[in-house]
């Protein structure tokens, strides 16, 4: 809004009488009251918007950790499934006795270092059979066990976490019908 403040009119020449303090206060008040109201709703407004933008960041920061910890599974599971031959060779080693000196270190170095970065074995015997984790080759009928066991293991397995990078190749005794 503005306001003249001459004290003579510019069109008629006469001199203006100034206005009471009742008639310019009260269109003032409105104009301030509509100004105000006005920039309370833009603020809300804006706040609103800074609110869906952050709640935009942290779901988006979210994701973008759990996407990194996800390729980052799948890298290491990846690695460590090509590492299992080298590790049943060792295993054969060991048990043929052909695993000594130096090699010997280094094998149950790798083994450490695999079982840090959650590389697991499973697979023993006496064990109940778990079809989602064991692979059964033979099935072998037998009175001393009341529910299917392994027997005999022939492969070990590994799991990452809960995850089974290779199922256990088993021998399975189960009851007699």
């Amino acid at each position: 809004m503005i306001r003249d403040s001459r004290r003579i009119d510019p069109e008629t020449g006469e001199l203006r009488t100034p206005p009471t303090e009742e008639e310019s206060a009260a269109p003032a008040d409105e104009a301030v009251d509509e100004a105000s109201t006005e920039l309370r709703e833009q603020l809300e407004e804006r706040t609103k918007d800074l609110q869906r933008l952050q709640a935009e960041y942290v779901n988006y920061r979210k994701r973008v950790e759990r996407d990194r910890v996800a390729v980052r599974e799948q890298a290491i599971s990846g690695v460590l499934t090509d590492l299992l031959p080298i590790l049943d060779s060792i295993d054969k080693a060991r048990e043929h006795d052909e695993l000594v000196g130096a090699f010997k270190s280094v094998g149950e170095s790798l083994e450490t270092t695999l079982g840090k970065l959650g590389l697991e074995r499973y697979g023993a015997v006496g064990d109940p059979f778990d079809p989602n984790v064991h692979e059964a080759l033979t099935h072998v009928p037998s009175a001393d066990v009341e529910e299917d066991s392994v027997l005999e293991v022939y492969q070990p397995g590994y799991r990452i976490g809960e995850r089974v990078v290779r199922p256990a190749r088993v021998v399975v005794a189960g009851p007699q019908a």
